[in-house]
């Protein structure tokens, strides 16, 4: 299993502790949920201007969001 696929990514976690749907929040941001998937799974991510909207949707600091993507 390749781990660029199991990486779980910030946003994941994040998502997780707040009890939240990719839907839900998909939704809030006017994305696919096709987009807000491929932001969970680390294929793609967010631009810095969305990943403020989502820390301030999820009332998160930005960082809580981008710490593991970066490791």
């Amino acid at each position: 299993v390749g781990s660029e696929m199991c990486k779980e990514t910030g946003l994941r976690v994040v998502l997780a502790e707040k009890e939240v749907t990719n839907h839900w929040l998909a939704e809030r941001l006017e994305v696919s949920d096709i987009t807000m998937s491929r932001w969970t799974i680390n294929k793609i991510q967010p631009s810095m201007s969305q990943f403020v909207t989502i820390s301030k949707i999820l009332d998160v600091d930005i960082y809580d969001l981008i710490e593991d993507s970066l490791t």
